[in-house]
């Protein structure tokens, strides 16, 4: 399976670390002696360039000028431009396993990546690991560096949480689980305070979890929590689904991306404590506002008295799958 680490290399191929004008080569030979012989000439004394080498500055330069054909996408991220200035300023500091000790951020995205592999410890700073729209469907925390606070995985194919919660990162702030295959009951019990102490942010959106009560008394055991999004769930469509939430997890600070302000806690005070209006059953209103591009059935009905000919009549039938 294609694996994080194999996606990594990928990434770091594409960032040319060891290309001009990073990495060492020619363009820096006589620098980087320097730095490493024990009779470097004093601060200050700087001597002109050998032919065919360039300063640091006009490095740098290369990378920053939009113009330049070595300048990364504006759309790049900020750390992709801390890597690239580092391999410039110090090359030395990204050779071989020193880059893992640099990295404290980790995006790839829609890479076809399956596999959290054993070559995630490596990163012992990482903090940030966003593996979104990926083909993940189990994930080994034993494989996730201790040091991780965020944790992003949407549009998976996560169904299961137990080998996540087998031995989690205790410092993770946010966990990001939208549009994976979660089916209620069975995962509820794995969101609760014994896996993830310090949560703060938690999106279990658009999977297919259907008892809420059962899930808000697990997300209660959760004291950090003040983000939550459940949207897109079939829990969702529960009537009284958004004031028993907001009133069953009163340091709840947001929920499906809108604020909860002290007014609606007001309004819904109370409903934590009567469950029995919480019922498995929804009500939906679909209209259709407009049909474009099919005949109007109309149309074919104003024929001439007497006309000869076939009559050719049009009726259409929507469905709606739930």
């Amino acid at each position: 399976p294609h694996s994080v680490s194999a996606a990594f290399q990928e990434y770091l191929q594409h960032l040319g670390l060891q290309d001009f004008p990073c990495g060492l080569g020619s363009w820096n030979k006589s620098r980087l002696n320097a730095r490493r012989s024990p009779r470097a000439e004093p601060a200050g004394l700087e001597e002109a360039l050998p032919p065919g080498e360039e300063s640091p500055e006009a490095l740098l330069e290369l990378l920053r000028d939009q113009h330049s054909p070595w300048a990364l996408p504006p759309d790049c991220s900020s750390q992709d431009r801390l890597l690239r200035e580092v391999a410039v300023l110090a090359p030395e500091l990204l050779r071989g396993s020193r880059v893992f000790q640099v990295v404290k951020s980790l995006r790839i995205l829609d890479k076809g990546v399956e596999e959290l592999d054993e070559g995630l410890l490596r990163f012992q700073q990482l903090e940030e690991l966003v593996l979104s729209a990926n083909h993940i469907s189990r994930v080994t925390s034993a494989h996730l560096p201790r040091t991780l606070k965020v944790l992003e995985l949407c549009y998976n194919a996560v169904g299961d949480l137990q080998d996540l919660c087998a031995r989690p990162p205790l410092e993770l702030q946010h966990l990001g689980l939208g549009y994976n295959q979660l089916c209620g009951p069975s995962q509820e019990k794995y969101l609760t305070v014994d896996f993830w102490p310090n949560l703060v942010s938690l999106d279990l959106s658009f999977n297919s979890l259907t008892d809420l009560p059962e899930l808000v008394s697990q997300l209660s055991t959760l004291q950090n929590l003040r983000i939550l999004v459940l949207q897109g769930n079939p829990l969702a469509l529960i009537p009284t689904y958004r004031g028993f939430l907001v009133d069953s997890l009163p340091r709840l600070s947001i929920l499906d991306d809108i604020c909860i302000w002290p007014e609606e806690r007001q309004q819904f005070r109370g409903l934590a404590r009567q469950p029995e209006l919480i019922r498995s059953e929804a009500r939906v209103v679909v209209s259709i506002g407009e049909v474009k591009g099919l005949p109007n059935p109309e149309d074919f009905q104003q024929l001439e008295v007497g006309s000869e000919g076939p009559v050719i009549t049009y009726s259409y039938c929507v469905t709606y799958e739930f």
